[in-house]
């Protein structure tokens, strides 16, 4: 009779299946992570972030002749470059950082990168358009007439703040987006309504962050990342009524901030 082959066990299981990690994998899976909390950690060091911040420049961005209700030149035309502490470049250079500790070729590395670059070119563009409209919004004062129209709803506008930032990341699928679009206007509402500012504008951000999940964006970047590409509504279904019980529960939280029950958790 022929003798059958015994399944042996080796570094990658019994009959070719992986088996467990090892420690230096699980730290190479980690380590891009636990790289950029490190940078930013130290780029909070007053020393290193005064030395990052030296090579900020401010200036008038040409072309543009802004004046504020007084009749005054306004402030919004100044942009401020801070090419080199902002939170993009930080990220560059962890991403840099990790390259070596995880073991890739810097040529897969580059053309990881432009793969990525190319893969959320239309996400890119949508979050420049909206932070362009923000701008032209807040210019013409159409950000401050419209949170003054809401703040009409007086201390129940505490109830909706953070609808606003659950729309607008659901639109957008940006927090950033969604606060250059409705911050400026909670914290005129705030204003007008009595309210305290920061917690709306807080408000906007944490319901923002809700929306995250039911955002078409996201939800292609995460359907793609786990090979499910083309399964986006099936997603979208699953985590939906996730998302409204979660800011149902925030708008909760948030009205009860607004008054003495828990007004002590607002700084």
């Amino acid at each position: 009779a022929t003798p059958t082959a015994t399944p042996t066990s080796t570094a990658t299981g019994t009959d070719g299946e992986r088996g467990a990690d090892t420690g230096a994998e699980v730290f190479r899976a980690y380590a891009p992570y636990l790289i950029i909390i490190a940078v930013f950690a130290l780029a909070q060091i007053p020393a290193i972030r005064d030395a990052l911040g030296s090579v900020t420049r401010t200036f008038a961005w040409p072309g543009l002749h802004i004046q504020s209700a007084s009749g005054k030149p306004s402030t919004l035309p100044n942009f401020k470059f801070d090419w080199l502490a902002s939170a993009g470049t930080l990220l560059v250079i962890a991403g840099l950082l990790s390259i070596p500790v995880i073991r890739i070729r810097p040529g897969q590395a580059l053309r990881t990168y432009g793969q990525t670059y190319r893969y959320l070119a239309a996400a890119i563009v949508t979050v420049m358009a909206v932070l362009a409209l923000a701008y032209v919004m807040n210019a013409s004062g159409q950000t401050a007439t419209l949170g003054t129209w809401m703040a009409g709803a007086g201390g129940i506008f505490a109830l909706i703040s953070p609808i606003l930032g659950w729309l607008g990341v659901a639109v957008t699928g940006s927090d950033t987006s969604s606060n250059s679009l409705f911050g400026a206007l909670q914290v005129v509402a705030a204003q007008k309504a009595g309210l305290d500012s920061v917690l709306l504008a807080a408000a906007n951000s944490s319901g923002g962050v809700l929306g995250k999940m039911i955002s078409p964006q996201n939800l292609a970047i995460a359907a793609a990342a786990v090979g499910m590409s083309g399964r986006e509504g099936e997603l979208f279904r699953r985590v939906f009524g996730w998302s409204l019980l979660f800011v149902a529960v925030m708008c909760l939280l948030v009205l009860l901030q607004s008054t003495p029950v828990l007004s002590w958790m607002v700084p």
